[in-house]
């Protein structure tokens, strides 16, 4: 039986899948079972930003896995620990201290338990278009409401959504409880919105004039993506807790909050905890992924590609009235469609051509490809969809 039959029979429909299989990946590229080479802008979702089996990170992992994977929390950690010290480094201060985990969205529970555990208020305000995860909490902080609405018995009335962009309404929406504002600085399950230049260094202003904390989601938009190691960093803002995870481990699962240390002192032995969280292994792929992102000065490099790539996707703007607009950042991009069943029959011709691209709110065709990425891998891409959105207009 093939795998895409396995799949179907034995594994939980909570996925619209490709109909492909994925089974080797080497930078810029994936094969499938077939033998067929796909040039890939998706990267597991901004997950493998060194690309595919960086030979780095393989090389981390192996040697740690022949010396200790898993010995639990209980004891202190070589690896987790390093990993912390190097983050301090780059993380934007005075944020310094850290708690491990496995994935984004229990880096979000972490930071929602955290603001209230140290503000001893219970509100949130999050943001219209946000997506923070699928945990409870985390779905609970989540603006679509096909994802919330089925789960809503489960999950608690603290939450206050706000439009995105709109200090105003931001402002008007603090009460005597609330503890803190979650914000993602570019939306990128949203539909890749970039807020005008005010709004995160307003946000920041609100929460210090209310003794609110500012957290923001960088889960996606980390550790080089827009162009600096987090995007809050453009606005010049520094938050009181930061997530980071997809990037983190250069294709290895882990996850992290990070908080000023005045504020993750307020967690106490027992309030929060993850079995695998900060694992040896998982904490040497991190390791390894982040002294290479630096060696090979891949913030800057996301930056200067960035600019290029949202340069050619304005071109095929100005060239098909079918699109809306192309917006971004850094190496998170959006290529906004006029209607959602253009933006899926561009997937899907682009698969069939040898491009991994992807579309999210609906209509948005998004690109967060490795950071690796050269000129003629954008200039390949640009050419075939230029081809592909006039046949799908005709």
């Amino acid at each position: 039986m093939d795998t895409i039959k396995l799949t179907e029979r034995y594994i939980a429909h909570t996925y619209k899948r490709q109909p492909i299989t994925i089974v080797k990946g080497r930078g810029m590229f994936l094969w499938d079972s077939t033998g067929r080479r796909y040039l890939d802008f998706v990267a597991g979702v901004a997950v493998c930003s060194l690309g595919h089996c960086h030979p780095d990170v393989v090389r981390a992992i192996t040697t740690q896995a022949k010396k200790l994977m898993h010995v639990s929390n209980l004891y202190h950690i070589q690896p987790q620990a390093e990993l912390a010290a190097l983050l301090a480094k780059i993380a934007p201060s005075p944020v310094d201290k850290f708690f491990f985990c496995n994935s984004g969205a229990e880096a979000v529970e972490a930071a929602l338990k955290l603001a209230v555990k140290h503000t001893k208020k219970k509100r949130i305000i999050a943001m219209q278009g946000s997506f923070h995860g699928r945990t409870t909490l985390a779905v609970g902080a989540t603006w679509k409401p096909s994802y919330r609405e089925p789960f809503q018995a489960l999950i608690p009335d603290v939450f206050d959504f706000v439009p995105f962009n709109d200090l105003a309404a931001a402002e008007r929406a603090i009460g005597d409880q609330t503890a803190a504002i979650i914000v993602e600085p570019v939306q990128g399950e949203g539909g890749v919105n970039v807020p005008s230049r005010d709004y995160l260094p307003g946000l920041r202003k609100i929460c210090d004039e209310n003794g609110l904390l500012l957290i923001c989601d960088e889960v996606q938009t980390g550790l080089g993506r827009t162009g600096k190691w987090f995007a809050c960093e453009h606005w010049r803002v520094t938050p009181d807790e930061i997530t980071m995870a997809k990037a983190l481990g250069g294709g290895f699962p882990i996850g992290c909050l990070g908080a000023k240390p005045e504020i993750m002192d307020s967690f106490s032995p027992g309030d929060h905890a993850s079995t695998f969280g900060g694992n040896p292994l998982a904490c040497a792929a991190a390791i390894a992924s982040l002294k290479t992102m630096q060696r090979l000065r891949l913030p800057q490099r996301a930056a200067k590609l960035g600019r290029y790539f949202l340069r050619r996707l304005e071109e095929l703007a100005e060239k098909h009235d079918c699109i809306k607009e192309a917006r971004g950042i850094g190496l998170i991009l959006g290529l906004e469609m006029s209607e959602k069943s253009i933006a899926e029959s561009v997937v899907a011709k682009a698969r069939e051509r040898g491009y991994l691209i992807n579309c999210t709110a609906d209509k948005v065709l998004r690109f967060v490809p490795p950071l690796i990425v050269e000129r003629k891998h954008i200039d390949s891409l640009i050419s075939e969809l230029d081809r592909i959105i006039a046949e799908v207009k005709k």
